[in-house]
């Protein structure tokens, strides 16, 4: 059970002043280690076609443009991921578009490329990277069935999904109105399933799109209750929306930086007796990343020397030296993980193969 209430959530979500300072000195006492983690990967972005229309994405791209990326041919792929393998990367990022099989143009190039589906075709990438390369799989596409997530466990070291939000009232503002996938219940059950299968698991929140602090709050709740119940959640992602030129929502403010440190603090309270890991994109926060690191947050994510961040194509990772400086520089020390965390690492969670290519890894 959670450590905190729902009123000492918001209590630290409002707070002003001194009583800032104050909650942020409280997740140093939590802290077991100078550590702060980092994974080495490639981003892939395997479609770029997708049912969902969020209004703060640029991922997404229309059928009918030139330059979106309809379907990654498996030869493609893997000349990606060779390239990846001489950087030393250790995970395989992929991610798509949700239900982008429900376009003709995709379906027509499954077909073309011999799958009758869009997990069929996932599944076989995923063992592709096991079987030909060093690199292990994360696969982040939106929703999936039980049976779905059941066919992507046995070829993923983990697998992810952004809750974003546990309220359904933002499915009437421009972040959501035109995306069914995200659904709060729709998520909320893929990630529950995703714990029932003893898959390990990423989530998180996006802050800065229309919600109040009791929503950011329920959602942290949500996610905590799911890790109560399964165990299968390894980090939490706290993200900042960021505005891009093109988007719907280019105009749209930012959360504040006040914003970001009253929820990063909260998040690592919320978790603070237990092993989740509290995640904030660095290339999201240039200026501010090393502020975050004195909120209780441990991980910087999956950083790619390799490949932009397609999600967020304006804001550059940082270098792993450039990472390193300002992990050092806030007194910490910066470590490289896989995209499992080490307590999963065993028969509970993977199967033979899984165990066997990362004990090549390591």
């Amino acid at each position: 059970m959670s450590n905190l209430t729902k009123e000492e959530i918001l209590t630290i979500l409002n707070a002003e002043d001194t009583d800032i300072l104050k909650y942020m000195l409280e997740t140093a006492k939590y802290r077991e280690n100078n550590l702060i983690t980092y994974s080495k990967n490639i981003f892939i972005p395997l479609t770029e076609i997708c049912r969902n229309d969020c209004g703060y994405c640029n991922f997404k791209k229309n059928p009918d443009d030139s330059k979106a990326i309809i379907l990654k041919t498996k030869d493609e792929v893997l000349a990606d991921l060779k390239e990846a393998e001489k950087y030393g990367c250790k995970e395989a990022l992929f991610t798509f578009g949700e239900d982008a099989d429900e376009e003709e143009i995709v379906q027509l190039k499954l077909q073309e490329y011999g799958y009758e589906t869009m997990i069929d075709y996932i599944v076989d990438i995923c063992q592709m990277t096991l079987d030909e390369t060093t690199l292990l799989p994360h696969t982040n596409g939106g929703n999936f069935s039980y049976e779905d997530l059941k066919k992507l466990k046995e070829v993923n070291a983990s697998l992810g999904l952004m809750l974003e939000n546990s309220s359904s009232r933002l499915m009437e503002l421009p972040a959501h109105n035109k995306s069914p996938g995200k659904d709060p219940k729709l998520r909320l059950e893929t990630i529950s399933n995703a714990g029932k299968l003893k898959i390990p698991y990423t989530t998180g929140i996006l802050i800065g799109i229309g919600e109040t602090t009791e929503e950011i709050t329920e959602s942290l709740l949500a996610i905590r209750d799911l890790y109560d119940k399964y165990g299968h959640i390894q980090e939490v992602i706290i993200q900042n929306f960021t505005p891009i030129p093109g988007i719907e929502m280019e105009n749209w403010p930012e959360p504040s930086l006040l914003d970001m440190i009253r929820t990063v603090t909260a998040g690592t309270l919320l978790f603070r007796d237990t092993d989740v890991s509290i995640q904030v994109p660095p290339n999201l926060n240039n200026d501010t990343a090393q502020i975050f690191l004195l909120c209780g947050a441990d991980d910087w994510g999956g950083v790619s020397p390799v490949s932009p961040d397609y999600v967020n194509i304006t804001s550059p990772w940082p270098g792993i030296d450039e990472l390193e400086k300002l992990t050092e520089d806030a007194g910490f020390e910066l470590s490289e993980r896989l995209c499992i965390y080490e307590k999963y690492i065993n028969s509970e969670w993977l199967n033979d193969y899984l165990l066997e290519k990362i004990a090549n890894l390591s």
